[in-house]
């Protein structure tokens, strides 16, 4: 990632002074104007002017560049001095001596006697970067190396005067060589605000228009703010979000790193590539966010807005947080961050309670005041995330509040909870942490008033002795009165009762009032405004020590919508019953009809060679009693008649239309028609003569002489012909069902049976399954029909029985066998 060049870049080293660095870069003299005649280039007094400009320019960055490079060798020498006991100058050469044993330049030595002497973060990246490089073989940009890089960079925040400076040094000193073109240093406000408190390589009317960024905008530096591990974006096309000189570099690579220190968050340092950022190794990383941690604590003491003069930033003394915390209503605990020996945070110790606070486990306020948060409530962090959200507080100033949080304390190895609301907020170095804990005798007289509410119950008491009567609001508003109106005496509730319901109400009082027993009863209430409402009354008594009584208490409750449902219900049996007697007998009579026109066997047909049995099964349940029929007969010319139809639904009306058909088809038959023609009549019946009713059949001529059938088909599922233990359906015919045109044809064909050959013909009760299709229902058939047992009675009840259909409807089945 080598910077690309330009005019404004440079090698960190370029010093003349410092041994083994880079001679500095020449002024700039090209593209000065020259004149039109070709000879030699004369400058213009605007041309030297700019030569003069960049030349000093570029002395300025060489003596930068010096003075750093020169302040971390006087460090260095400085350590040495201290090591070996020696002078100043002796130093120096030692460090020149060992610098050239180890054949690297004397910065870079210097660098490193700092790192070992100092081991801070800066040298846990760069012994981390060695330990990388030595491990893998990625390159790393060429220049100085990430030592130097982030040491100068220190150097040159160290000696800046303000954040703007801090952004040039580490732009030029630390970012460049990674490939970056700009680096932004945002400031965190207390509200969650961003303030652009530096920046460098962005135009100063881009970072004008980004000086302020309000609280709860999404932007890449604020992503950074709130994931601890930053936020890396490959590409500022993908992420959609707004952010500083997007416009300049549009998918270039994006890195928000949060800048904090001891626990807290005091910003944001963003960088910006010009191209696509690919994911960067562990050791880029680190360098990263060391300058991160580097800005932090430049961070700490800003609080200008970008452009101004910053002033000194005035933090709250934790004294006067208490005060505050004492003046507050809520119980309050003050806490302050608690740091380990490296300076990290580690707990918050509790301050101060103030006189309000109720700990969950009852301890006084002296034993939790002073103690850590975790030590005081150690199941906090793994239940409640308290200790999260506390941290979470104090790194970025965004308040917390949530509602009905369990706090738990561990009190002698028993753990004790209690329901709390909470809010936690920071206030300069300190967090104030409220939460008032749920009263359990108001949560559940709130409760109770919500129950009374969607209940509609109101609740009385009235003292026999003084005549005092107490009522709440609801039962004000259960008798239509205001609140400020008397109460009505249990000695005057028939006054305001229907007068039907007088002599309920007196029992009920006797039973009360003389009888000292608790009683009830409902009556209808008449109201002052015309309403009349369904109420129940339920009182009990309540004695003194004399067993006499003195009061009592009750409550009535508006049962109107349960009573008005009850008649309803009762309306809604009587009406059920009646229909449920209907359709009892209607399917009696269906029954009747059925079994008088198909009972469920035949006598047999005496036909010469040919057995002829028929099978009727009907609906396992009364209400689905259909219109499935069948028909064998022998017609006066000898052939034999032999159909099975279903006519669409199910009840009477399906049964009458299945009677019309069957009766139509007999009579027909005895024309002397093919079954086609026979079934174009027999829709012609079905679409005029019955309703407008649709059905399915397959009809077929047996001629006993010749050993044929003639079938066609109107919808229906062809019939099945066994042969030599082999089952199969006859080949298709072109038939639409029944009814459902004024004319149709129906295509016919023949058949020539042999000796021994067996023919079913079946309604789609035998096979219908609702979890399979057709053909598969159909496959099981034809396994099942191939055995053939002894006689053809015999099959057809096998069929039957061992028939998969799950759909409750009636079955006809016809058989023939020829002999």
């Amino acid at each position: 990632m080598r910077p690309p060049s330009s005019e404004q870049t440079y090698e960190y080293g370029d010093t003349e002074s410092v041994p083994g660095s880079a001679a500095p870069p020449p002024p700039l003299l090209e593209g000065l104007p020259t004149d039109t005649g070709g000879t030699a280039p004369t400058a213009s007094p605007a041309g030297r002017l700019a030569a003069t400009v960049e030349r000093l320019r570029s002395e300025v960055r060489v003596a930068q560049a010096e003075a750093e490079g020169r302040a971390l060798i006087e460090l260095a020498k400085g350590i040495l001095v201290e090591r070996l006991q020696c002078g100043p100058a002796q130093a120096a050469r030692q460090l020149v001596e060992l610098a050239e044993q180890a054949k690297v330049t004397p910065l870079e030595f210097a660098v490193e006697v700092i790192n070992q002497s100092a081991r801070d973060r800066m040298s846990e990246v760069t012994d981390a970067f060695l330990a990388a490089t030595s491990a893998t073989a990625d390159a790393e940009p060429e220049g100085d190396s990430p030592a130097v890089r982030l040491r100068a960079a220190e150097s040159g925040a160290l000696a800046a005067d303000d954040t703007q400076a801090v952004a040039d040094s580490l732009l030029q000193q630390a970012l460049q060589p990674l490939g970056a073109v700009a680096v932004a240093i945002w400031a965190a406000g207390p509200d969650g605000s961003l303030t652009l408190a530096g920046s460098a390589g962005f135009s100063p009317a881009e970072a004008a228009r980004w000086r302020y960024v309000p609280p709860d905008v999404a932007t890449v530096a604020r992503r950074g703010l709130t994931e601890r591990s930053g936020h890396w974006v490959t590409s500022l096309a993908q992420t959609g979000l707004p952010s500083i000189g997007r416009h300049h570099h549009p998918d270039g690579g994006r890195v928000a790193l949060p800048a904090g220190t001891g626990g807290r968050v005091h910003g944001v340092l963003e960088i910006a590539w010009p191209t696509p950022l690919a994911p960067q190794p562990q050791r880029i990383v680190r360098q990263v966010e060391a300058l991160a941690e580097l800005c932090a604590h430049t961070l700490e003491t800003y609080t200008g807005v970008h452009g101004s003069a910053p002033e000194p930033r005035v933090l709250p003394d934790a004294a006067e947080l208490m005060d505050l915390a004492d003046g507050l209503h809520d119980p309050a605990l003050v806490l302050v961050p608690h740091l380990d020996g490296s300076g990290h945070l580690v707990d918050f110790r509790i301050q101060h309670v103030n006189s309000r606070f109720l700990d969950p486990a009852g301890r006084p306020r002296a034993v939790v005041s002073g103690a850590l948060l975790l030590e005081a409530y150690p199941m906090a962090a793994a239940e409640s995330e308290l200790f999260q959200r506390v941290e979470r507080v104090y790194a970025t100033g965004e308040p917390f509040r949530a509602r009905r949080m369990n706090l738990t304390a561990l009190v002698d190895q028993v753990p004790l909870s209690a329901v709390a609301d909470i809010s936690v907020s920071r206030h300069g170095s300190a967090v104030l942490l409220l939460w008032r804990i749920e009263d359990e005798t108001a949560r559940l007289a709130s409760l109770l008033q919500h129950a009374q509410r969607l209940g509609r119950i109101g609740g009385f008491e009235e003292i026999l002795l003084t005549g005092e009567i107490t009522w709440n609001g609801q039962l004000f508003d259960l008798y239509g009165l205001s609140s400020s109106s008397a109460p009505v005496p249990l000695e005057e509730l028939p006054a305001h009762a229907h007068p039907d319901d007088t002599g309920a109400i007196r029992r009920f009082l006797r039973t009360l009032l003389h009888g000292q027993r608790p009683a009830s009863t409902a009556f209808r209430l008449q109201r002052p405004d015309g309403v009349t409402r369904h109420i129940r009354v339920v009182a009990e008594p309540v004695l003194d020590t004399d067993g006499r009584l003195f009061a009592v208490r009750g409550a009535y409750q508006d049962i109107s919508s349960q009573h008005w449902t009850e008649v309803a219900l009762a309306a809604t049996r009587d009406q059920l019953a009646h229909s449920e007697q209907q359709a009892t007998e209607r399917n009696r009579l269906t029954l009747q009809l059925q079994h008088a026109i198909m009972p469920p066997t035949q006598a047999p047909l005496q036909v010469p060679d040919l057995q002829v049995a028929v099978r009727y099964r009907p609906a396992e349940t009364e209400q689905l009693v259909g219109g499935d029929w069948y028909d064998a007969v022998v017609l006066p010319s000898g052939m034999v008649l032999l159909c099975v139809g279903d006519v669409a639904g199910h009840g009477i009306g399906a049964a009458t239309s299945m009677v019309v058909l069957r009766n139509a088809l007999r009579g027909l038959a005895v024309t002397g028609a093919g079954p086609g023609q026979l079934l174009s009549w027999l829709n012609i019946v079905a679409h005029h003569l019955t309703g407008a009713v649709t059905a399915t059949a397959v009809c077929g001529l047996y001629d006993p002489s010749r050993h044929t059938l003639r079938w066609a088909r109107a919808g229906h599922l062809p019939p099945v012909l066994v042969r030599a233990a082999h089952a199969s359906p006859l080949p298709l015919v072109k038939g639409m069902l029944l009814g459902a045109v004024p004319e149709a044809v129906y295509e016919e064909t023949e058949v020539q049976l042999e000796a021994g050959d067996t023919l079913l013909m079946y309604t789609d009760g035998l096979i219908e399954r609702r979890d399979r299709s057709v053909e598969e229902s159909l496959r099981h058939l034809l396994t099942t029909a191939r055995t053939v047992p002894r006689t053809l009675d015999q099959q057809l009840d096998r069929l039957l029985t061992y028939s998969r259909s799950d759909t409750d409807d009636d079955t006809c089945l016809v058989g023939i066998r020829v002999g």
